[in-house]
């Protein structure tokens, strides 16, 4: 038993102490972002200054990129500006389930991991895989990923609701157009030290052998945790932790997580209520629509934002749809219906 504790407390440290140097790195970014941003509008006003002093026609292409550049910095800090949520600046988790369809909803689940693994690496955040359930045959059956970063969960949390794909299915051998649907669960990572209070009793823990590819624990210990809150009907699992103990601290921070987050929709859909302006924003709402074929754009049905790159979005070129969001959020004009 003091084995075990001493093994719990030095990975508790471990934890405490990673969460001073990531947020001691977020602070010196935004200070460092700031910085940059100042010296880039004194560089511009002073080659601005020049080219009026010397009447040089020459440096005006440049002053116009450095114009813009300046102007797109300054927009995209001016939307941090709008995470002002209770838990904006706390990492992200991210659950994606496949709806019906088979392979070809599995398959879908997988390209949209992939589409937050690469939207996060351009943000420079961390991405780590705490759950992986893999398909039958291709893409996956359920997986949970951790995003952290500054405003992680204030930026990613507009991803949440059905995300729609239309296109020639790979796995038809027909060549047909399919039609997949993929739900995508997103919550704010909870610290320690915010209260959830959670009755044991209502707990169900199932430990089960860790399955995917890799790892030292695959099939070899009963490592893998997967929690059961019976109230709510609320299941997350963890498998990626070093130890049995360590998956079941992160499988019951996901639950905290999943409870804060539904406490917080049901409190703002009585606000909404006693509005007068009730919204639809439950789980199975959709949100945005991939169109493949017969021609290729991603729309967000909340915002409007469209676009026919869609090779660009599937390899995370995600601010725009979020940008539009938090903007649409901050002047009330989001379609929720």
């Amino acid at each position: 038993m003091e084995e075990q504790s001493a093994d719990a407390n030095f990975w508790n440290d471990m934890d405490a102490s990673q969460k001073v140097l990531q947020k001691l790195k977020q602070l010196k970014a935004k200070v460092g972002r700031y910085t940059s941003l100042y010296g880039a509008w004194e560089d511009a006003t002073t080659l601005c200054e020049l080219a009026i002093e010397e009447n040089d026609d020459s440096l005006l292409e440049e002053l116009s990129e450095a114009y813009k550049t300046l102007s797109e910095d300054l927009e995209s800090l001016r939307l941090d500006t709008l995470l002002s949520g209770k838990y904006d600046a706390n990492n992200a988790i991210i659950a994606i389930h496949p709806g019906a369809g088979g392979t070809e909803a599995q398959d879908w689940a997988e390209m949209l991991l992939r589409m937050y693994q690469h939207w996060a690496e351009r943000r420079g955040f961390a991405v780590e895989t705490l759950d992986y359930l893999a398909g039958d045959e291709a893409g996956v059956k359920s997986v949970t990923i951790q995003i952290s970063g500054d405003n992680a969960y204030g930026y990613a949390k507009c991803e949440k609701g059905v995300h729609r794909l239309v296109r020639i299915s790979p796995f038809d051998a027909s060549g047909r157009r399919h039609t997949s649907f993929v739900s995508v669960d997103v919550m704010p990572e909870i610290s320690d030290d915010i209260d959830v209070q959670i009755n044991p009793e209502d707990l169900k823990i199932d430990t089960f052998r860790s399955g995917g590819a890799g790892g030292q624990h695959v099939n070899k210990t009963d490592s893998a945790v997967r929690i059961t809150h019976i109230p709510t009907g609320v299941v997350v699992a963890c498998q990626n932790e070093r130890s049995q103990h360590q998956n079941k601290d992160t499988a019951m921070k996901m639950l905290k997580a999943k409870l804060v987050e539904m406490a917080e929709r049901e409190h703002k859909e009585k606000i909404d209520d006693l509005k007068g302006d009730m919204k639809d924003i439950a789980w199975g709402s959709q949100i945005r629509s991939y169109v493949f074929h017969p021609y290729s754009m991603v729309k967000d049905h909340r915002t409007n934002w469209e676009t026919g790159n869609t090779g660009a979005v599937m390899d995370g070129d995600l601010d725009p749809f979020i940008n539009a969001y938090l903007k649409g959020a901050s002047l009330g004009t989001l379609n929720l219906k």
